[in-house]
């Protein structure tokens, strides 16, 4: 039985991965501070600190044949782990589409919004390696970069993945209640900028789990994006979570900026390109809509676990109450079919 470790696999991506191997035989243990966030029957948990050698030494023990690596985000932590990859088969690292610069140098977390000439490859120019500040909105990508260059430069078989925006059940910041909460809510509107058209390729870590199996099966020094197979933008996204809940409101359509600005309002819209992954053997595990089913569902059973803070100031609904008056809707939840208002 082959043996996987997963540093960091108490989060989303992690468990997702770990369920991904143990339905495919493979003997698996997760690493974190606490406790993961949903069971996983099977899986053994090793409480160990990332940042410490000596627990990344103690929890890949006599060896493993898969590491996975969710949480490496400098150079100095993929350094921590190179003398320790002679007792691992194969390494995949899971970085970020924020690595990615457009022709003007702009990236996904900088103030002017990147302009990609057509799906993103691989190829795509990236950030320059920096060590500065990774929790901060220049420092991310340009420490996930680093991180990447340390960990190809080794000599051995690591695959880095690069996904867009990550969805799933146990997710830290889960996008999807922005329109999760409205349905609750029985919000009788729901109002999008750009008329919803704004995108930004979401990635299921159900996918990400399938192409670290790929990966596996296939030891190779490489960049892999990873998103879902559809490219659901803003619109398709909150038709999507709230039939699955059941409720209907009104679309208010609005041309600007604003209101209605939520987390995949992205104009120009950001899409990753998966052909390197599926010449790799890569198949999705499903789409958005099939994906996203079961955060859903775990958002109303739970509830967001950053009690909204991630999404400050996004459920201002006497805000939204006033616009909706102004432009003659209801502001109180009536039955009706649904359909779209422009504004």
């Amino acid at each position: 039985m082959p043996r996987v470790l997963v540093l960091g696999g108490t989060g989303q991506v992690g468990v997702a991965v770990a369920r991904r191997l143990l339905a495919a035989g493979w003997d698996v243990d997760v690493t974190g501070r606490n406790d993961p966030r949903l069971p996983v029957e099977g899986a053994r948990f090793l409480r160990s600190e990332r940042s410490d050698v000596n627990d990344v030494r103690a929890a890949i023990g006599e060896g493993a044949d898969l590491l996975v690596d969710n949480v490496c985000y400098t150079a100095n932590q993929a350094r921590l782990v190179l003398p320790l990859l002679d007792r691992v088969g194969s390494t995949v690292m899971l970085s970020s589409k924020a690595v990615y610069v457009d022709a003007a140098g702009n990236h996904s977390n900088s103030d002017v919004r990147p302009c990609f000439d057509g799906p993103i490859k691989e190829t795509q120019p990236t950030m320059a390696p920096r060590d500065v500040d990774y929790d901060s909105r220049e420092g991310y990508g340009a420490n996930k970069v680093a991180a990447e260059q340390v960990f190809l430069d080794s000599g051995h078989p690591v695959t880095v993945i690069r996904p867009s925006k990550v969805h799933g059940p146990g997710a830290e910041r889960p996008r999807e209640w922005f329109f999760v909460r409205r349905a609750l809510d029985r919000r009788p509107a729901v109002l999008l900028a750009h008329r919803g058209e704004g995108l930004d390729h979401p990635t299921a870590a159900a996918n990400i789990a399938a192409l670290v199996e790929t990966a596996a099966a296939r030891p190779g020094s490489r960049i892999l994006n990873c998103a879902d197979p559809d490219m659901p933008n803003g619109l398709e996204i909150s038709r999507t979570i709230v039939r699955h809940l059941g409720h209907e409101w009104e679309e208010v359509l609005v041309d600007g900026d604003e209101p209605g600005q939520h987390p995949w309002d992205v104009v120009p819209p950001v899409v990753l390109d998966m052909t390197a992954a599926a010449e790799l053997g890569y198949a999705p595990a499903g789409d958005y809509a099939s994906t996203v089913a079961g955060e859903i569902d775990w958002l109303v059973e739970s509830g967001p676990p950053c009690d909204d803070e991630f999404l400050e100031g996004s459920f201002d609904y006497a805000a939204e109450d006033g616009y909706l008056a102004s432009i003659g809707l209801p502001t109180t939840s009536t039955s009706r079919s649904p359909g779209s208002t422009e504004a």
